[in-house]
């Protein structure tokens, strides 16, 4: 099928569900990232083809997961689409919380979501969350900076490297920072760095009756390393910095590297936005050779609350926002290296997007990645940068705060991880786990 049919087909599929029905306005709530913020600049688009209006809350991701969290679980009725991840959809579906996105129309072709995303935002089969773009984390590096300091990266580097390399790279003088690396508290932010981190070095956040991890020498290696890496190589005040603060400090040249989503690859390589947009090279995340990379696996998705009265009209802007054809309106008018990635079979089996230098890489680390199998050594849960139960969002928001105060310099690597022990038992022993 050709790109015109394929857009007549899909601009006609969207408007015959909504000539039946009459016009509404839908609030969506979402995260501050820039392929969300791009996707608001073509709501028009949407408007047009269905008669529906769109206001928008963008937040900061910690404030989003609080806000959206408050207003699902009690059914607040704020926002008809939320933004969410693999970490809410099985358990807000599980409770109740979210509308099931079945009947979405044939042309959506639900079959054509890579099985990771689709399994990770589904509970018993049903699909609770469509995903705008799915992500797993990889090694973004200066390829100039690199050939200076003498070194060639390896397509999948170890720690010890990443280390080498940051200190060859970095350079007071001329504020470049070997290497760039969240440290700002909450479960999703540094929260999630530093567990897929310790994941690399054979640690984990519990063993195979619930009881927490952090006194054993696996986490206390990974949190030493990190912070003598980030201290010695990273920015100035790095315990505040997440996504976006990294990103931005990418883009204006001041980090040898960056380990972060690989959706960030399509900023760093913009001209528009990007200082060393023609200087950027991809590598898998890094390893200690104990068989787990420093990877992880997510999808920003969005999903209708169980309390939105109005469920047709968000569904159509799913079909909209997250379908093959939203992929071609961006491709034809910003190219194809900026288009949402990692969440269709078909994108990967375009050739205009194969030949996208960060294609391949993007595919492999989300490959690479496996939540029923996340760690060394073996662990009840499911999940790589998080444990799929309720109630690791609060405990794994406190952990983060402790580590963020040891980047921070107010205590010691050993104060924050007997801390962290300590309040994670407490909390698995009160929800009835130990």
């Amino acid at each position: 099928m050709n790109y015109k049919v394929s857009r007549l087909m899909g601009a006609c599929a969207i408007a015959a569900l909504s000539t039946a029905a009459t016009a509404e306005t839908i609030t969506i709530a979402t995260v501050n990232n820039g392929d969300m913020i791009r996707m608001q600049g073509y709501t028009d688009d949407f408007t047009a083809k269905t008669g529906h209006e769109v206001e928008w809350v963008t937040l900061e991701e910690n404030v989003l997961r609080q806000r959206v969290t408050t207003d699902i679980s009690t059914k607040g009725g704020s926002f008809d689409i939320t933004t969410i991840g693999m970490y809410e959809a099985p358990i807000w579906g599980a409770n109740g919380w979210l509308i099931p996105l079945d009947g979405l129309s044939e042309e959506y072709d639900v079959d054509d979501i890579l099985p990771a995303m689709r399994s990770g935002l589904s509970h018993d089969g049903t699909l609770y969350a469509a995903p705008f773009y799915g992500e797993s984390s990889m090694v973004m590096y200066r390829t100039d900076l690199m050939e200076k300091a003498g070194l060639e990266m390896p397509d999948a580097p170890t720690w010890d490297f990443i280390r080498e390399a940051a200190a060859a790279m970095t350079d007071r003088d001329n504020e470049i920072n070997g290497v760039c690396l969240r440290g700002k508290a909450g479960w999703g932010e540094g929260g999630a760095f530093i567990t897929v981190t310790a994941n690399s070095f054979g640690a984990r956040w519990f063993d195979e009756d619930w009881n927490a991890q952090f006194d054993q020498p696996e986490w206390a290696n990974a949190l030493n390393f990190y912070v003598d890496l980030m201290s010695e190589f990273g920015p100035p005040g790095y315990a505040t910095n997440g996504f976006n603060e990294n990103l931005s400090l990418f883009q204006q040249g001041k980090c040898g590297m960056w380990i972060d989503a690989t959706v960030a690859a399509s900023f760093v390589t913009s001209p528009d936005d990007s200082t060393v947009a023609d200087k950027v090279g991809f590598a898998l995340a890094p390893d200690t050779g104990l068989g787990k990379r420093a990877n992880w696996l997510w999808a920003w998705a969005l999903a209708i609350p169980g309390g939105t009265q109005k469920e047709e009209a968000a569904k159509q802007f799913i079909e909209w926002a997250t379908s093959k054809d939203y992929i071609e309106l961006v491709a034809a008018k910003e190219g194809w290296a900026n288009v949402p990635p990692g969440a269709r079979t078909s994108l990967y089996e375009n050739p205009d997007y194969q030949a996208v230098p960060f294609a391949q890489t993007t595919l492999d680390s989300i490959n690479a990645a496996d939540p029923t199998n996340p760690t060394v050594k073996p662990v009840p849960y499911v999940g790589i940068q998080f444990v799929a139960i309720p109630e690791f969002a609060g405990i794994a928001t406190e952990v983060s705060q402790e580590f963020s105060a040891v980047y921070a310099g107010q205590q010691t690597v050993e104060e924050a991880l007997a801390k962290a022990q300590a309040l994670t038992n407490d909390a698995m022993e009160a929800a009835g786990y130990r």
